[in-house]
């Protein structure tokens, strides 16, 4: 692997592979242990850089250190000299200082992960920036894929949603693609982004002519913080047309999954019934974000398996 992980582009077929086969042997080590811990990073720093809020990420990436024994240090931008002013190469520096191993960085501005992998020596890791991407939840996401299906290559996956502003769906796009599996995106006109056409995806804004051909659904959350305009007529219209709700679940093959990265919006792009039911990996997808970022540092920093 590369020093760093910014983009789902960083990983060609064999990385990704890899990480997804080291997160199965983490979880297959982890499995018979009573303490849910592994020595390997032990005596490394790993830092998360949060400047946006964020409760499974943030959470995620610090237990994913604290299981491989690396020490730990959460820095939010709230209550920090951010909040002074302090800039972002000024706050990477203070780091660089503290010896760092590793920066988990998450930030409102697309493209910082990228300034930031300038200006420290440690691995830094993209845990989102803006609108742009979110590699490990896609590499979390393949992973639940392939535990519950037993394959990626040829899956046909549909991503549906408020495609614009998620970075998750860049993410999955392209690894998706990498790793062998089918992609359609559906989403009404004015929640695609420009250029999409050039993306390795197929686009659709029918998902009532989408679901029976697919054997994963991938929910997207509608960002309304970030919308400054009005991308549809209404929450109520928006959930007729592309949420997925029980008679609509009832269209897709026996096997095939839901997901969503979360938080959700139950009741506009995901009824209750649909998030709660047995085809979902919301809650699978939660835990495999775990494993999945414990093999990122890893494989990352170099650690040694016990």
């Amino acid at each position: 692997m590369k020093r760093h992980l910014l983009e789902a582009a960083d990983l060609d077929r064999d990385d990704a592979t890899l990480v997804l086969d080291t997160a199965a042997q983490i979880d297959q080590a982890l499995a018979g242990r009573e303490v849910k811990k592994l020595p390997t990073l032990r005596g490394r720093t790993v830092v998360n850089l949060f400047y946006e809020d964020s409760t499974r990420t943030r959470i995620s990436f610090e237990l994913a250190a604290k299981r491989l024994s690396a020490d730990v240090i959460n820095f939010s931008a709230k209550g920090s000299s951010v909040s002074k002013g302090e800039s972002l190469k000024d706050t990477a520096l203070t780091l660089e200082a503290m010896g760092a191993d590793a920066v988990v960085v998450r930030h409102w501005a697309s493209g910082a992960p990228h300034r930031l992998a300038h200006w420290v020596r440690g691995s830094v890791v993209n845990a989102g920036d803006g609108t742009h991407e979110h590699p490990t939840q896609a590499l979390l996401d393949a992973y639940t894929i392939r535990q519950r299906l037993g394959r990626l290559e040829g899956v046909r996956v549909a991503v549906v949603g408020d495609v614009l502003h998620s970075r998750v769906a860049r993410s999955n796009v392209g690894l998706l693609h990498t790793l062998g599996a089918e992609v359609t995106l559906v989403a009404p006109p004015t929640l695609l982004p420009v250029g999409v056409g050039s993306w390795p995806a197929e686009v659709s804004y029918d998902l009532d002519a989408v679901l029976p051909k697919v054997d994963v659904v991938m929910m997207l959350r509608v960002q309304a913080e970030r919308m400054n305009a009005s991308f549809f007529p209404s929450a109520r219209e928006y959930s007729r047309r592309y949420g997925l709700d029980a008679r609509r679940m009832g269209a897709l093959h026996d096997d095939a999954i839901v997901m969503h990265p979360g938080p959700m919006n139950r009741g506009m792009e995901i009824a209750a019934e649909v998030a709660d039911s047995a085809r979902s990996t919301i809650v699978e997808q939660v835990a495999n974000g775990v494993s999945t970022r414990m093999a990122v540092l890893y494989l990352l920093l170099g650690g040694s398996p016990q």
